[in-house]
């Protein structure tokens, strides 16, 4: 076992780095989804699927 995980210990940790920068990116992802914050432009006009995401009253005045 020790053998493998110094011939490995390189893949292990940059395995690691990659989970936690993933992690990261998700956890940003669910505050910003629970503050309200939207990862769009704000303009409904020119989006195919502005019926799925914004209120009407957004989706009248055009620009957010």
């Amino acid at each position: 076992m020790l053998t493998w995980l110094a011939v490995n210990w390189i893949n292990i940790v940059v395995l690691a780095v990659v989970i936690l920068v993933v992690g990261l990116v998700i956890r940003s992802m669910i505050r910003d989804k629970r503050a309200g914050k939207s990862s769009c432009g704000g303009n409904c006009g020119s989006c195919a699927g502005c019926n799925a995401c914004r209120s009407p009253e957004i989706k009248e005045g055009g620009r957010l």
